[in-house]
C-alpha cells in the first residue's frame, strides 16, 4: 500500500474535484481510495507515506506527441544550418540529426527525456520517433528505455520515402514488429504501438498503400498533417485534394489515429476528421518556433473532435506547453476571453481519453479503480484556492521544476526530487559522449 497525502488534492474527477487537505491511496497499480488525509492515514495506518508537505497532489500527465530524439539537438549547431522555410529546417536539421542516430544514441536520448519527464510530472508520453541512421530495434531500445524507468509509453516510428526505399521498408517492417511485440506482451500496461508516418508529401501512392496493407488490425496511424502550408501546397499539386481527403482515400484516418497540427485544414476536413472520429494533437511552441502558423484549434475543438496537447520534442513539461496554448490563441484571435476552457480540456481531459484508445486501465484522474499515476508539487498558493479555480492556479503559478515526487502506475518514479538508484553525474556524463559523437559526425560531413 501507498499513501500518497497532506496536500490540496486536485483530483480532476468531476463529482469531487478538489479536497482542501486530502489523500490518494494506491494497492499495487492501481487507486483504491481518495478522501481525507487524516481519515485516509487511520485508516491506512501501515501504508508507506509520501507526504505533500501542503503542496499539490494532482494525476501524472500525459504528452500526446513528442519527439524523444530531439533530446540530442539541445544546443547543437549545424555548419552550413541557414534555413528560409520549414522545408529547410525539417533538412537541414530534423533529418539531418536522424540520420546520424544510432541504437546508443537512440537509447541516450530515451534515457534523457523519460528522466526528464519524471522530473516534470509527465507520466504518458505518445512518441513519433526516427532514426534513419538504425532503424531495426530502435523501438524496442526506446521501449526498453521506457519500462526500465517506469514511464507509460506508446510509439511509432516515422515512415517516409526521404532516404529511399530500404529505408522505407525498415521504417514499416520496424513499426510493424514493435506493435506486434506490444500486442504480445503478458502486461501491456505501460507499452503501445501505433503505425507512424512523417506526412503526407514525404509518402508515395506505394507507400501510403504498403503501410496500410502492412499495419496490423487497429494499430491505428501517428502521423503529422498540414503543419506547414508546404504540405497542403504538394497534396494539391501532386494528388488534386487535400490532406484529409487523401488520408481518408487510404483508411488512415480512424478512432486509433492521431493527426499531429493540422494547421492548414479548412471545415470540410474537420467534418471529415470528427465523422472518422480521429484524433488531433495541437503542439503550439513547435508551430510558434518553426513560424509554420497556428492552428484552428478552438474551431476543431467546437466541432467535437477529440484534441490533445503535445510538445513535439520542444519540452517534457506539459505545464508550459499549456500556458503557451493559452497566449497562443488569444493573441492569434486577439481576444483575451478564449482557451480557458479549451485549453485545460486538452492536457487534463483530452490526454486521458486519447490514451484510453491504447490503454485499458484509465488514467488521468484520481479516482478508485483509475491507474495510480500520481504527482506532487511544492506549490504553495498565495491567494485562495478551491475546486473552482485550481486551472487559473496551474496556468499562472505553476511549472515542472515545481514537481517533487512522481508515481506511475504505483511504481516511485521520484520521492522528494531523489529518482532512486538514479546516478546523475555518470549518466549525463555518457549523454554528453555520445550527443558530442552525433554532433561530430553530423558536422564532418
Amino acid at each position: 500500500m501507498l499513501l500518497i497525502g497532506n496536500g490540496r488534492l486536485i483530483t480532476r474527477n468531476p463529482d469531487m474535484p478538489f479536497i482542501e487537505n486530502g489523500a490518494v491511496v494506491c494497492d499495487g497499480r492501481l487507486i483504491v481510495e481518495v478522501g481525507e488525509y487524516s481519515v485516509l492515514r487511520d485508516k491506512y495506518k501501515q501504508a508507506d507515506h509520501i507526504d505533500a508537505k501542503g503542496g499539490l497532489i494532482m494525476p501524472g500527465l500525459i504528452n500526446a506527441h513528442n519527439h524523444i530524439y530531439s533530446a540530442m539537438s539541445r544546443g547543437i549547431s549545424i555548419q552550413g544550418y541557414a534555413p528560409k522555410g520549414f522545408l529547410d529546417i525539417l533538412d537541414g536539421m530534423w533529418w539531418t540529426l536522424d540520420r546520424h542516430l544510432d541504437l546508443e544514441a537512440t537509447r541516450y536520448s530515451a534515457a534523457a527525456t523519460y528522466i526528464d519527464c519524471i522530473r516534470n510530472g509527465c507520466t504518458t508520453v505518445f512518441d513519433h520517433h526516427a532514426s534513419y541512421a538504425m532503424i531495426p530495434g530502435s523501438l524496442f531500445a526506446i521501449g526498453e528505455e521506457s519500462l526500465k524507468y517506469g514511464i507509460r509509453s506508446c510509439l511509432c516510428y516515422e515512415t517516409s520515402d526521404r532516404d529511399g526505399q530500404d529505408k522505407c521498408d525498415q521504417a514499416i517492417r520496424e513499426n510493424v514488429d514493435f506493435i506486434r511485440h506490444c500486442r504480445d506482451l503478458q502486461d501491456p500496461e505501460l507499452l503501445a504501438g501505433t503505425f507512424g508516418m512523417h506526412a503526407q508529401f514525404t509518402l508515395s501512392d506505394k507507400t501510403l498503400e504498403k503501410c496500410v496493407d502492412s499495419a496490423p488490425t487497429d494499430c491505428g496511424f501517428h502521423i503529422h498533417v498540414a503543419e506547414g502550408i508546404e504540405d497542403l501546397h504538394d497534396s494539391l499539386k501532386k494528388h488534386h485534394k487535400r490532406i484529409a481527403d487523401r488520408l481518408h482515400d487510404f483508411g488512415i484516418l480512424g478512432p486509433h489515429t492521431i493527426l499531429g497540427h493540422c494547421i492548414y485544414i479548412n471545415e470540410h476536413e474537420m467534418d471529415l476528421i470528427r465523422d472518422t472520429d480521429t484524433m488531433v494533437v495541437h503542439n503550439p511552441e513547435s508551430n510558434m518556433g518553426n513560424a509554420v502558423g497556428c492552428p484552428p484549434t478552438l474551431k476543431i475543438m467546437s466541432k467535437g473532435i477529440l484534441t490533445g496537447l503535445g510538445t513535439d520534442g520542444y519540452t517534457n513539461d506539459m505545464f508550459e506547453s499549456m500556458k503557451a496554448a493559452n497566449v497562443l490563441h488569444k493573441h492569434n484571435l486577439c481576444d483575451p476571453t478564449v482557451a480557458w476552457d479549451e485549453v485545460p480540456r486538452m492536457l487534463f481531459d483530452n490526454n486521458a481519453r486519447m490514451a484510453a484508445r491504447f490503454f485499458k486501465t484509465p488514467i488521468g484522474k484520481l479516482k478508485d479503480g483509475y491507474s495510480a499515476d500520481i504527482i506532487t508539487l511544492d506549490y504553495d498558493p498565495l491567494t485562495p484556492m478551491d475546486g473552482t479555480n485550481i486551472n487559473g492556479h496551474i496556468l499562472f503559478g505553476v511549472s515542472g521544476r515545481y514537481v517533487t515526487s512522481t508515481i506511475c502506475a504505483g511504481r516511485v518514479l521520484m520521492r522528494d526530487r531523489i529518482i532512486p538508484g538514479f546516478d546523475e553525474e555518470e549518466f549525463y556524463a555518457h549523454c554528453r559522449e555520445v550527443s558530442g559523437r552525433v554532433w561530430k559526425a553530423i558536422n564532418s560531413r
